[in-house]
């Protein structure tokens, strides 16, 4: 045996073999603070799933059911409640207790093939009292009277006659005025023309077929209004009235009201069935009424229901409109002397070219409104004194007369 081979031997039978050795080096120890906490570690891990485990246990305990419960009764077996009294059906002395809506008219419209006449009618309802309108957006504008809209109205209605523009036409560009007026604070008197012609420029292409372009509508203000002008005009306009641009008008009440009336032929609803020469008498009353800043005091149905009772009765307007005398009386009363000044005026129907005779009757007419107005306020000086009439002010509005236009 070589000297290397004695040597390892003798090394290996000193070291004891690694089963036998009691304790490991001290350097290879972890520290005492560790081992503490890696035992207190392994507890906390140890309690926690027995606590889980006991929990688990615990919850399958309590949704485990017994297999019957006393009685007989079974957990999966549906239990019929005790029985009620029977409902009484005699509902004789509740009537004392019925109410209904005292601000909603009753539906006027025919049952229609194309919808539901209960639905179309508290539509037509919501829009009326969506679009609200004042007379005191005068009180606004401490440079305006209330004569300049009744000059500048009485200018448009002359307008759309010359260009065979609709009554719907012009009622939507008053609407439009009024509402747009009741957004603004101190607008001059110079701007009136402005924003008047802007109003019947964005209602014509709402409503018009041909509308007419906006050289001719910058043409009929002579000058004082540019192209540029209405369209800088139209966009503020539309912001301010935050585009609801689909009111109900005066004309549109009207219409409906006299085709109620005479409806013979349900599934035509929707063509007018009613005469034209009544129509166009009731619609220059209503021309004439709406020159008035206190036209606004009254909702437009109310106002074409008071002069639809003037030509026709109470009765009438009952049926075609669902408003008793007490819903109108006040604009009844209020319309007499317009009434009496509007019966003076011969009323003829138009015919224009290119219109179909049929339609005639929708296209806006004018007279001297502004002459009969002041007739009105002089009748009624009495009554309500220091009431302006409706004298032109040279300067505020100056358009070319209509037979240059033609």
């Amino acid at each position: 045996m070589s000297r290397r081979s004695s040597r390892l031997q003798a090394k290996q039978q000193q070291q004891p073999p690694l089963s036998c050795q009691e304790e490991t080096p001290r350097e290879l120890q972890a520290p005492e603070h560790l081992q503490t906490r890696k035992r207190r570690t392994a507890e906390e891990i140890k309690k926690k799933e027995d606590g889980k485990v006991a929990k688990k246990h615990q919850y399958e305990i309590k949704s485990c059911w017994p297999p019957a419960i006393t009685g007989g009764i079974s957990p999966c077996i549906i239990i019929e409640t005790p029985h009620k009294e029977s409902v009484t059906t005699d509902f004789s002395r509740f009537k004392k207790y019925r109410f209904r809506n005292l601000f909603i008219n009753p539906s006027p419209l025919p049952e229609l093939t194309w919808g539901n006449s209960k639905d179309v009618w508290l539509n037509i309802l919501k829009k009326e009292n969506r679009y609200a309108h004042c007379k005191h957006f005068t009180s606004l504008h401490s440079s305006l009277q209330p004569h300049m809209r009744s000059i500048l109205l009485d200018w448009l209605l002359e307008v759309c006659e010359v260009y065979a523009l609709h009554r719907e036409t012009f009622y939507l560009a008053q609407d439009f005025f009024d509402r747009f007026m009741l957004t603004q604070k101190n607008i001059n008197k110079s701007m009136l023309q402005l924003i008047g012609i802007t109003s019947l420029f964005i209602a014509s292409k709402l409503e018009e077929i041909y509308a007419p372009k906006i050289q001719e509508f910058a043409y009929v203000t002579d000058g004082a209004c540019s192209e540029d002008d209405i369209v800088r005009m139209e966009l503020i306009m539309l912001k301010a009235l935050k585009w609801e641009l689909c009111p109900v008008t005066i004309i549109s009440w009207l219409n409906l009201y006299l085709q109620v009336d005479a409806l013979k032929d349900v599934p035509k609803v929707l063509l007018p069935q009613y005469s034209q020469e009544k129509f166009i008498q009731i619609a220059q009353l209503l021309d004439l009424c709406i020159l008035d800043v206190n036209s606004l005091d009254f909702q437009y149905r109310t106002l074409a229901a008071a002069a639809l009772c003037h030509y026709t009765s109470t009765e009438v307007v009952k049926k075609a409109s669902g408003l008793d005398w007490d819903s109108i009386s006040e604009c009844v009363e209020w319309m007499v002397p317009f009434v009496n000044v509007a019966r003076k005026a011969s009323v003829k129907l138009k015919h224009f070219k290119k219109v179909a005779v049929e339609d005639c009757h929708n296209i806006q007419t004018h007279t001297n409104y502004l002459d009969m107005l002041e007739e009105v306020n002089s009748g009624v000086a009495a009554t309500a004194p220091g009431q302006l009439s409706p004298v032109s002010t040279a300067g505020i509005i100056t358009p070319p007369k209509s037979t240059e236009k033609k």
